[in-house]
C-alpha cells in the first residue's frame, strides 16, 4: 500500500527508502550533468582564450654593441610552443569527450555497468592527460614570465605582456576544468560505493 507522499509502507508502517533512493539518482544525475556541462564550458573558453591569445610587437635588437640596434617584428603564438600544442589538443580532447558524455548522460545511456565502468576509466584518463598539459602550459609560462638566469633564457612576459595573460587565464580555466573531472570521480565513486551496499 502507497501512502500521498509516493513512499510504500512495509507491514509495520515505516516508510520504506524507495522513493528517497529515486531522488538520490535523481540529484546524482542532475549533478553528473551540471559538472559535464561546466566541464566542456571551461574546456571550450580554454581554448578560445589561448587560441585568441596572439601578439605582435616590434622589439629592439643589438647585434653588435657598437652598432645600434635594429627593430624587429616578433610574434607570438600557441603554436610556436610544444607545450601550448599539447596543452591546445588535450583541451580540445576533454571538451568533444565532455560533450559526448553529456550527449550520453542526457540520453540516458549510462544504464550498464559496463558502460559506467568505461567512462569513470575515460574520465581517469581525461583528468591525468589535463594535469600534464597543464603543468607541462604552466612550466612554459612561469619561464616566460621570470626567465632563467641558470641558463640565460629571457623573460618574454615583458614584451608580449597581453598574450602571457591569455595564456595564464586559458591555463586557470583548464585548471578548472580538472576540477570538475575530479569531482565527477567523486561522484561516481560515491556511486559505485552505494552499489555495494
Amino acid at each position: 500500500m502507497a501512502d500521498q507522499s509516493g513512499y510504500k509502507n512495509s507491514i509495520d508502517g515505516t516508510p520504506t527508502t524507495n522513493g528517497s533512493n529515486r531522488a538520490n539518482k535523481r540529484s546524482v544525475a542532475t549533478s553528473d550533468y551540471v559538472l559535464r556541462c561546466l566541464a566542456f564550458a571551461t574546456t571550450l573558453v580554454a581554448v578560445i582564450v589561448m587560441a585568441v591569445g596572439k601578439q605582435t610587437k616590434t622589439v629592439p635588437v643589438t647585434l653588435l654593441p657598437n652598432l645600434p640596434p635594429i627593430n624587429v617584428e616578433a610574434h607570438a603564438k600557441w603554436q610556436y610552443m610544444s607545450a601550448f600544442v599539447f596543452f591546445m589538443v588535450i583541451n580540445i580532447a576533454a571538451c568533444v569527450y565532455s560533450a559526448l558524455t553529456l550527449i550520453l548522460a542526457i540520453a540516458n545511456r549510462f544504464g550498464s555497468k559496463g558502460m559506467d565502468l568505461a567512462v569513470i576509466l575515460l574520465d581517469i584518463i581525461i583528468l591525468s592527460l589535463l594535469f600534464a598539459a597543464n603543468g607541462a602550459a604552466a612550466a612554459v609560462g612561469v619561464l616566460g614570465y621570470h626567465g632563467n638566469t641558470h641558463t640565460q633564457w629571457k623573460k618574454v612576459c615583458n614584451v608580449f605582456d597581453s598574450y602571457c595573460h591569455h595564456a595564464a587565464a586559458s591555463i586557470i580555466l583548464s585548471l578548472v576544468a580538472a576540477l570538475m573531472f575530479v569531482l565527477l570521480l567523486a561522484l561516481a565513486a560515491s556511486r559505485l560505493h552505494k552499489r555495494c551496499l
